[in-house]
């Protein structure tokens, strides 16, 4: 499942341009087209040795990676996704009395029994027109090409830069179908369960689909098999997967996981207001809004996010496709959905509180992306706080042979620890789960723990993977910022 932040090296990494006069590079690059030998490569030799070319994953801390694991996975989330939806929906939220159910009736015998119809015609209606506009948006919008960074066999994939203006698109089409009556977005509340089993059968089916295309006719050559059919469609074969010119990581990531962030907590905030007689909570409020922000940043940072772990190292298979489309929906959204029935009362000045406390959380972690940001453009030439950031040149090699070379950005709040910007992301989901106050004690607050585990695993592959990228260059940077995420603990 996706996280808006990009590991540590991703943003940062500013490949030196090849010179336009060079013979080999007047031929058009076409999308995907490997890279060509940089001319501005260093020579080989010298003190430091680019690392191995093969740096396209890490180890993270989460034992159980082969077969067995996502074995264990991939037969107990999609049973989960229903176990949450239910527990909110018929146990007010106490994980404890959906145990007690189990035990009581059986486990196979209980989810039979809750398990929601996948064949309901109106959930179908609903996935089918909310994912054929985000394709439809996908082609239709458009948008500067985007080229993101070089992958480990040598190509750049390229992407239309359309994912704000599809936003606000999808945004305001709802809002517009509300306000006129042609759509009632509690119906998204009322049907999540038949949504979320339709989804299911929907995302295991388009994973078996992807297995198949990565076998018969993969995209790029950054694809192969991960040495058996289990691990091939749980991880995917391909990295970069496209099907009649749409982008497969882009559409499951962005354009249907993270556009039914926002889409499901504004349907689920209008339940919200019909079971108070029309009127927001303030907690619902705050919930929504700092989420919003949250998502809103996310699309406008879109191609950054598109140069991120997820993208460039995670391929296109159940871990990614099916989180993407049923755990990010049930998931990333479960606080709201749950406190569209359940929110407490909350004054406005507790509500201002913990909103100002989301809001700088929020800021935090953009203003992190943003200076790699400005750093990666500025090819290191620029201000992070008010005076010119130090820096790493570090060189890796590509499977192809070429070397290459990265700015490390060693200054701002990437001087604090290698993964800072996991905190803020961390925080600000803990502020807009606040509203719950305790009403229940893991339910409105499981996408806090998840996360929490999901960005130290990352941060911790992130790290074995830059590793074997970089060499002995990321020794170094790793002796300039020694804490990978909170200094003095990790």
């Amino acid at each position: 499942p996706p996280s808006t932040s990009a590991p540590s090296d991703v943003l940062i990494l500013v490949p030196f341009e090849a010179d336009p006069k060079k013979s080999h590079n007047k031929r058009p690059r076409t999308p995907m087209a490997p890279v060509k030998p940089d001319p501005d490569a260093p020579p080989s030799g010298g003190e430091k040795k680019p690392a191995a070319a093969d740096w396209s994953g890490g180890a993270g801390i989460l034992p159980g990676r082969e077969t067995i694991g996502p074995l264990l996975l991939m037969t107990t989330t999609p049973a989960f996704s229903i176990a949450f939806w239910y527990t909110v929906t018929h146990l007010n939220g106490h994980f404890l009395e959906f145990a007690r159910l189990c035990y009581e009736g059986g486990l196979f015998a209980t989810f039979m029994e809750i398990w929601p119809s996948w064949t309901d015609p109106v959930a179908w209606k609903l996935i089918g027109y909310f994912l054929g506009f985000e394709l439809f948006l996908m082609k239709a919008v458009p948008g500067k090409d985007f080229t993101a960074t070089v992958t480990p066999k040598g190509n750049r994939p390229v992407y239309k830069a359309n994912g704000t203006a599809c936003y606000l698109i999808t945004l305001a089409t709802l809002l517009i179908l509300a306000k006129t009556g042609t759509f009632r977005p509690a119906l998204v509340y009322d049907k999540f369960g038949e949504i979320l089993s339709s989804m299911n059968v929907f995302a295991l089916l388009f994973c078996l689909c992807l297995l198949i295309k990565g076998n018969v006719a993969p995209s790029t050559s950054d694809s192969g098999t991960n040495g058996g059919w289990v691990m091939d469609y749980y991880w995917g074969m391909e990295l970069y997967p496209r099907v009649l010119g749409w982008d497969v990581k882009m559409f499951t990531n962005c354009r249907a996981g993270m556009m039914f962030w926002a889409v499901g907590i504004i349907c689920f905030a209008h339940k919200n207001m019909e079971v108070h007689g029309g009127e927001l909570q303030i907690g619902m409020l705050v919930n929504v809004a700092l989420q919003l922000v949250y998502v809103t940043k996310f699309f406008h940072w879109e191609m950054g996010y598109m140069c991120s772990m997820d993208i460039q190292v995670d391929r296109a298979g159940y871990y990614l496709c099916w989180g993407c489309l049923v755990w990010v929906p049930s998931v990333y959204t479960s606080h709201s959905f749950y406190l569209a029935e359940h929110s407490p009362p909350l004054s406005p000045l507790v509500g201002a509180l913990i909103f100002l406390g989301g809001i700088t959380s929020i800021y935090i972690n953009y203003d992190a992306d943003r200076q790699r940001y400005e750093f990666r453009k500025a090819k290191g030439e620029c201000t992070i706080w008010g005076k010119k950031p130090r820096r790493i040149v570090a060189e890796y090699s590509t499977a192809t042979g070429e070397t290459r070379k990265s700015l490390l950005l060693v200054d701002g709040w990437w001087k604090i620890s290698r993964h800072f910007h996991y905190v803020p992301e961390v925080m600000g989901a803990v502020f807009w789960s606040a509203p719950a106050l305790g009403t229940a004690f893991v339910c409105p607050y499981f996408y806090v723990m998840f996360l929490a585990i999901l960005l130290t695993d990352r941060a911790y592959r992130d790290d074995d993977r830059c590793r074997k990228k970089y060499g002995a260059y990321w020794e170094e940077y790793c002796r300039e910022v020694p804490y990978k995420i909170i200094p003095g603990i990790v």
